[in-house]
């Protein structure tokens, strides 16, 4: 019995040197390979790992996210107030107003209309004839309805003149707006700190739309 537990021992013995020293790597039986370069490229290296301070990593995060350029505008006088209250809580160098200009604007016009249901029986038949409309951006025009926008009135009466060889027949050009100047709200760069922040400027907007900038 001894001699066939030593017989064990030997072979058991035999057979692990055998595999430590890759010799049964033909058969598949062989330790998992510790040479280079797999070692190398299983190395966690502890050494490179750096803990960054709360700003500097929220900072490597935004610079992950692209940033945008948005605008508003043009902005009176006395529409200001409300809105520096807000931008007041930004960041330094986050937002800025420069002076623009809104230019004057004609358009192919057609009212006013004494009722709602005349404003939407005039549509059903500019619809039938191909004609299209927008919405009036003068409240004063109401209850009415714009069939273009122009930067000059000649380029308002060209429209108007192709319009009436369509069957157009009460339209006029009229002035919907007049140049307006004042100030334009930039916001060079919104990030993914800031982009949360739109919501509550909105209110001070004055109804105007955050846009790319041109």
């Amino acid at each position: 019995m001894l001699r066939l537990t030593l017989l064990i021992l030997v072979l058991a013995n035999a057979a692990y040197f055998a595999w430590a020293q890759r010799l049964l790597a033909p058969w598949g039986l062989a330790p998992a390979q510790q040479s280079e370069p797999h070692r190398l490229m299983q190395q966690i290296q502890p050494q490179a790992i750096k803990v960054l301070p709360g700003d500097e990593a929220r900072r490597i995060e935004a610079d992950g996210a692209p940033a945008e350029c948005l605008q508003a505008g043009v902005f009176e006088e006395a529409q200001l107030a409300g809105l520096r209250q807000v931008l007041e809580r930004w960041p330094s160098g986050s937002w800025r107003l420069d002076p623009a200009a809104e230019p004057a604007r004609w358009i192919v016009y057609m009212g006013k209309y004494l009722t709602a249901e005349n404003v939407a029986r005039k549509k059903g038949e500019l619809r039938q004839i191909g004609v299209s409309f927008e919405t009036l951006a003068n409240a004063s025009l109401e209850p009415g309805l714009s069939l273009g926008g122009h930067a000059t009135p000649a380029a308002a009466a060209r429209q108007l003149e192709v319009l009436s060889e369509r069957g157009v027949r009460t339209a006029k050009v009229v002035q919907e707006r007049e140049e307006v100047r004042g100030q334009m709200l930039k916001l060079p760069a919104i990030d993914d700190s800031l982009r949360p922040r739109l919501d509550e400027l909105k209110p001070a907007l004055n109804g105007r739309n955050l846009r790319p900038c041109r």
